[in-house]
């Protein structure tokens, strides 16, 4: 009788378990639905192959597992750590936990930084007990997150998807991100001088030893994976030497990997080239492409956030300078555009999960705000 109860018990465990996963990944959720909506529509055939970015998954997978390989050893957080001990002033400690994010988003993408330098924003605000800040760093750690990664390659992962797509030249992608990149800096310094007070800091916390050799190894496996997103190495060398050393060295790290990211792009790439392959959609986004490859990218991300924004659109334009300038400031506005901006939105919910009212209405009106003067800035400056 026992046993009957427990074999019944199992598959309801099974089943709560995949639904708390697919509950944990909205985007890749939504993504497994329109791949498989539009599967109904375009039949699974030889075509399918060629849908998939291979060199795109691949930096991505390579770039995130020695990423996640660092941040075991605790590195980017030692990082911050000592740069934010420099500051004793509150608007000074606030605008360095922002460049952080800013400067880390440019280095281990969007998300991850966020999921690095999120609790140090929390652990000193909370220390100093100045969390009455909380909700504004976290909007800015949010926005430097975003607009931060939009000047490298790797920065954001619809920068890598649409850098090798289009196979962008290097100085031409950087020359591209870079006026909103410069404007974005402005924007959040200035935000941050007006709405932090320059009050005294004191807080206290625990240094942290970085282990020398594992630390010297990760180092090289993250300039290896730069090199593959630089086209400076085959990728597929990256696919054999990276999983392999951290198989040996650190296999936390391969297991901690966003997989559910990686599927999100396997998903989205289906459905991009199903929707490509439907003769009434691609008529419908050429035509509005051609009239504003900017502004409809920029409207998609608030609708179905930037990295199938950037997957989709790219089916119907050549124009990957506008294309590129727009899913990357799309990432700023709704809570949606941006995978990163749900990240930060559940860190904070959950040390102030009665404050979510507040907290949306604040990045609101800090994300559109930025959206509009981007948006706008890049009209001026040719976009269209």
């Amino acid at each position: 009788m026992t046993g009957n109860v427990i074999f019944a018990h199992k598959p309801h465990h099974f089943f709560t378990t995949v639904l708390e996963f697919f509950h944990r990944n909205v985007v890749m959720t939504v993504a497994l639905i329109a791949a498989l909506l539009t599967s109904i529509i375009v039949p699974p055939d030889a075509e399918y192959l060629g849908y998939f970015d291979l060199k795109t998954l691949t930096c991505l997978f390579c770039v995130l597992a020695v990423v996640c390989a660092l941040k075991n050893i605790r590195f980017f957080y030692t990082l911050a750590q000592k740069i934010v001990q420099c500051f004793k002033n509150l608007r000074l400690c606030v605008l360095a936990l922002v460049y952080i994010t800013f400067i880390g988003s440019m280095i281990i993408a969007n998300d991850m930084a966020l999921l690095t330098f999120l609790p140090l924003g929390y652990f000193v605000l909370s220390t100093a007990k100045q969390t009455k800040y909380m909700a504004f760093t976290f909007i800015m750690q949010n926005i430097a997150a975003n607009l931060g990664g939009m000047l490298t390659p790797f920065g954001n992962p619809q920068n890598l998807y649409l850098y090798s797509k289009f196979e962008i030249p290097t100085p031409e992608f950087m020359g591209i991100m870079l006026p909103p990149f410069l404007l974005a800096i402005a924007l959040i310094t200035l935000c941050c001088l007006i709405f932090v007070r320059p009050e005294p800091l004191t807080f206290n916390d625990t240094p942290v030893r970085l282990p020398a050799g594992k630390t010297a190894l990760y180092l090289a496996l993250f300039v290896l994976a730069i090199a593959i997103v630089f086209r400076g190495i085959p990728y597929v060398l990256g696919l054999i030497v990276i999983p392999a050393v951290l198989f040996f060295v650190d296999r936390d790290a391969l297991r901690k990997v966003d997989y559910p990211l990686l599927l999100t792009f396997v998903f989205f790439f289906i459905f991009a080239g199903n929707m490509a392959r439907i003769e009434l959609v691609r008529n419908a986004f050429s035509v509005l492409m051609e009239k504003s490859t900017l502004l409809f990218s920029v409207i998609s991300c608030q609708f179905i956030s930037n990295v199938p924004s950037a997957i989709l659109l790219s089916q119907f334009t050549e124009n990957y300078r506008d294309l590129l300038i727009g899913v990357n400031i799309g990432g700023a506005g709704t809570l949606i555009a941006s995978l990163a901006s749900l990240i930060t939105f559940r860190e904070y919910t959950t040390h102030n999960p009665h404050k979510v009212g507040s907290y949306i209405k604040s990045f609101s009106l800090f994300n559109f705000g930025f959206l509009f003067i981007l948006t706008a800035a890049a009209m001026l400056m040719g976009a269209r």
